[in-house]
């Protein structure tokens, strides 16, 4: 079926059949040519915003092209086109050649690879629902948000749903075909009480139709967590600074490890030495029962992918296990010039796009200890649930973090929430600094996008509660 409709789309309307990918990959491909693929893609995205009841925009677009990619050597010759007619993919397959110093052959049988799995239901999310039920889901997360409180003053949600349909043909002339759902929901609330304003926003989605939405009133709790936690923010004292304990609560808080832990066990950091953990395989990188992998084989999940982006099964890579470092994240060029495997991590943003080794999910799994056990474990600090944004140097590992959501801890127990706290650290420091594993691990509700070297592409992280010692924390006051 996937492959049918990728046919159906992306080779049919350009008039291109076995012969003329035959032509393509013997003309890009030939003599000295260490790799590279041809990546077509049609992709179809839409855009719905609803503010305080009144849709603000909508939007749809369609693009529609593809890359090709000449790797000889360390030496990589990219070009791309909108334009899938034969002449236009052969322009710029010579381009391509051309940067890469590369000679070329006659024709190569291209074979098809059919994915190992279906991860996904390859329907349009965008046909799932109607123009008007669209709308009237938003209608309905605004009228929640209202409803929970009266200290809401404005409402603002968004629903975008896209549809790409992705075919890889690769030097060896192998063909690979996958089609990508994706959704998203997000709201965020503004609340008031005497004269003070804070917000609040909550969301999820993954690679499923917008029906999902309305099952077991799921787009209903996102109204209420972003109001819930607008109403904790209005309620928050200010953060102390200093040097204290820091526990961090399960999910979407793993992105503090993808920023700062994942990015630097990628294959083209640590292959040009660049990454704190370069060289560093069959290290202790960790505290004894901190095990991480980083997995595309989750069904219907946000980071998920039936294949990477240059048409190889993801996997179910394990980076660090029981403290030791295991392996990194590759694609096929960083895996072959550091002689190991690809592991299904080369991801493109789109056709226009070099692959690199990106992550797809990536979390810590579990451990043994009670969550409120870790909490009653520590006198004094802070309890971190959620995460806004945060900046991070992959070569010394160093990160800054602030927090949305936060609490102290004094005497066992979370008692005040506090705004304005920032987690400072190093990756690798960090690591070695977690003394407890919750049991209760959580992947986050479906909303990263990972940014690297100008490229987004949709991940996931998770981890369980975790009790880190001795973190710096920046704040507002004196700890």
């Amino acid at each position: 079926m996937i492959d049918n409709l990728a046919r159906q789309t992306l080779l049919d309307p350009a008039g291109l059949g076995e012969s003329e990918l035959s032509r393509l990959v013997g003309t890009t491909f030939g003599q000295g040519i260490d790799g590279g693929d041809c990546y077509f893609q049609f992709a179809c995205q839409e855009g719905w915003s609803l503010e305080d009841g009144i849709v603000k925009s909508a939007n749809f677009n369609i693009e529609r092209g593809a890359g090709i990619r000449v790797v000889r050597g360390e030496q990589t010759g990219f070009a791309y086109s909108d334009d899938l007619a034969m002449p236009a993919l052969l322009e710029a397959a010579g381009t391509a050649r051309s940067i890469a110093r590369a000679g070329q052959s006659g024709g190569v049988a291209v074979q098809g690879r059919t994915p190992a799995r279906e991860l996904y239901v390859p329907d349009n999310p965008i046909d799932s629902l109607g123009e008007q039920e669209k709308i009237d889901l938003l209608k309905e997360v605004d009228a929640e948000a209202r409803a929970a409180d009266p200290r809401v003053t404005q409402v603002m949600c968004s629903l975008a749903g896209s549809r790409e349909v992705v075919m890889v043909l690769n030097a060896r002339g192998e063909l690979t075909t996958d089609v990508r759902p994706l959704v998203r929901l997000n709201v965020q609330v503004i609340v008031e009480q005497g004269g003070r304003r804070e917000s609040g926003s909550s969301g999820g989605g993954g690679r499923f139709g917008y029906r999902h939405f309305l099952e077991n009133g799921q787009a209903a709790a996102y109204a209420r967590e972003a109001v819930r936690q607008a109403l904790v923010n209005l309620e928050a004292v200010d953060a102390p600074a200093g040097s204290m304990k820091v526990v961090l609560g399960p999910g979407w808080p793993g992105v503090l490890l993808h920023e700062a832990i994942g990015h630097g066990l990628e294959g083209d950091f640590n292959r040009k030495g660049t990454s704190a953990f370069a060289g560093r395989i069959g290290e202790r990188v960790a505290a004894e029962g901190i095990t991480i992998v980083d997995d595309g084989t989750l069904a219907g999940r946000r980071g998920s992918l039936n294949v990477d982006d240059e048409g190889n099964p993801t996997e179910e890579t394990v980076l660090i296990e029981d403290g030791i470092l295991r392996g990194y994240m590759q694609d096929e060029l960083n895996a072959r010039l550091s002689g190991t495997q690809t592991t299904g991590n080369g991801r493109r943003e789109s056709y226009a796009h070099l692959p690199m080794p990106r992550m797809t999910n990536t979390y810590m799994l579990g451990g043994n200890a009670d969550p409120e056990e870790i909490i009653g474990s520590v006198e004094d600090g802070l309890y971190a649930v959620n995460f806004g944004g945060g900046q991070v140097d992959i070569t010394s590992g160093k990160f800054v973090f602030s927090a949305s959501e936060a609490y102290l801890i004094e005497n066992g127990k979370v008692t005040r929430p506090v705004k304005g706290a920032t987690l400072i650290g190093n990756g690798p420091d960090v690591l070695t600094r977690v003394s407890m594993v919750g049991n209760d691990m959580q992947l986050d509700p479906g909303v990263g996008t990972c940014g690297k070297e100008g490229q987004g592409v949709p991940v996931g992280v998770g981890q369980p509660t975790l009790r880190i010692d001795g973190m710096t924390v920046g704040g507002t006051q004196a700890a």
